[in-house]
This record gives C-alpha cells, structure tokens and sequence, in this order.
C-alpha cells in the first residue's frame, strides 16, 4: 500500500466521524427545540455513545467503531448515528460475492481489505415526519477502492413539497460535480430502494452510488463529502416542519406499517447489512437501521 493510500484512507475516515459529530450535535439540537405540538412535554433525548470492535477469525484486532443511538426521544423514536473503520480478510463467502458483483480479480490469492463509513437511520415519533437513512462509506482492497452511499427519504405519509424539498437540495449539492451526476445517482436509488416481493418502492428515493471509481480519487472523495453535506440541509427543515402536527391512530397504524416494509428491505435485501454481519461487525451495530416497533398486516 503507497503512503499516499494511507493517507488518503486517513481522510476518509476523518470526514465520516466530522460527518457524525455535525449530524449528533444537529439531532440533539432538534430534540432540545421541541417546545410545542405532540410529545413536546418529555424529555429531550440524547444518544448514547458506545465502541464497538471487530475481531478476526484468529481473535486479532480488525478494527471497529462508534455506534451512537438515541432511544425514545420527543422527535426521534429511535435514531443510530454509527461510524467504523474496520480491516483484515475478506472470509470466503465475502470474496466470492465481492469478484462476482465488482469483477475483481484476485480476491482468492489476496482477500485483504479495508472499510470506514458512517451509516444513519432515522425513525421518528409523530408519523407526519418522515424516516430517514443515509449513508457513505470508502472500500480498499489491494485490487481496488470505491465509495459508495447516499440518502433516501421513506415517509409514511407523503407530502410532495417534502419530497420535493430533500431532492431539490440533493442535486443543489451534486450539480458542481457535473449536471448529469443527480439523474444517475437518482435513478440508481430508484432501482436499489426497490423491494421485489412488494413491487414497490421502500420511500419516495433519493441518491445512491456504488462501486464509484472514475480513477481520480479526489473527486470520487469530494462527490461522497458533499453527498454528507446534502443530507442535514435536505432533512432538518422537513423534521421543523412536521413535528409539531397531531396525528391520529390510522396515521400511528401507518406509520407502523412502513417500518414493517422498512425492516423487511433491510433484512432482506440491504448490501450493507449481508456485508456487516459477513465480515464479523457488531451484530447491534449493524441492525441499529431496525424500528423500534413495526407491524404487519
């Protein structure tokens, strides 16, 4: 590995914990400002900070992270805020899916790798506000590095200029990265924030990348930080917004129904999920995406 990889992997994972403090200190800035409409009257919540390690099949050091939850707060029901940077070998089943899908080579005779990210998911109390996931992550193998991530919005109760509102700023923040950057990335959301079984989309999209690698590592850096960038000024004004509306017990029903289609998605079909619990990440870590409560009909 050159010093300049070392260094550049350094960045990285910087920018992902600059991220997650900026998004903590936003949240628990939500909760402290509730003062009217529903659940108002509780007490603000505030996360709670916990490492986590990653150990390899021999017991040796392969990294870990900080996994950072808020439970049963005034706005935010349940909200996880993790970062990770974890390392080691790929075992075999994460080899095989990683040539098949990327087309690397060479993963058998050297499986080594390395990952940081920040992942967040969002569910709130009042149904009106819309849930919330977001991610972006840098991958290394010796045969290659990508990033990956974005934001998707998944309301139970869709209001238009919502929708509008988290897009609209999305490509605000994707447009210096060349015009063409937001319908692709949007398009791809669409089809991976699909779920089959359904025939329907998880939420109203988003942005998403994948195996993002245009050979200039700076840019592909920069096009991942201003995806972060996007994502508070895209949801905080809908949280303001929608918090302080009542709602009823169907709007309560449907938004349990959402989280059941929710977890289904992410049990299911998620890649960063079959890759965390793969790799041997902290079960509670990676699941953190799941609702605190769902239903099914």
């Amino acid at each position: 590995m050159t010093a300049e990889m070392i260094e550049e992997k350094a960045r990285a994972a910087a920018w992902f914990r600059q991220l997650r403090d900026q998004i903590v200190a936003a949240f628990e800035g939500l909760e402290g400002s509730h003062s009217e409409g529903p659940f108002s009257d509780m007490e603000p919540g505030r996360f709670e900070v916990t490492q986590t390690k990653r150990t390899s099949d021999d017991g040796s050091d392969a990294g870990g992270g900080l996994m950072s939850v808020m439970r049963g707060g005034r706005v935010f029901e349940k909200v996880g805020v993790n970062i990770s940077e974890v390392y080691g070998t790929l075992g075999d089943r994460a080899q095989a899916a990683m040539a098949a899908r990327k087309g690397i080579p060479g993963m058998k005779d050297d499986p080594r790798f390395w990952a940081s990210g920040i992942s967040l998911v969002a569910h709130m109390r009042n149904p009106h506000v819309p849930a919330v996931h977001m991610n972006t992550r840098m991958f290394w193998t010796p045969h290659a590095w990508w990033f990956g991530g974005g934001s998707d919005l998944n309301p139970c109760i869709e209001y238009g200029e919502d929708t509008a509102h988290f897009h609209a700023t999305q490509k605000q923040h994707l447009d210096p990265h060349g015009e063409d950057q937001y319908p692709r990335l949007k398009a791809w959301a669409d089809e991976y924030f699909y779920i089959p079984h359904r025939k329907r989309a998880r939420g109203v999209g988003g942005i998403f990348m994948d195996d993002q690698n245009s050979g200039d590592w700076a840019a592909d850096f920069a096009l991942t930080q201003d995806i972060g960038r996007a994502f508070l000024p895209a949801f905080v004004p809908l949280v303001e917004k929608r918090r302080v509306q009542d709602f009823d017990e169907a709007a309560k029903d449907a938004q349990l129904i959402h989280r059941g289609l929710y977890a289904e998605y992410n049990l299911v079909y998620d890649r960063g999920t079959k890759f965390g619990l793969e790799t041997g990440h902290d079960a509670n870590a990676v699941l953190m995406s799941l609702p605190p409560l769902a239903k099914w009909v």
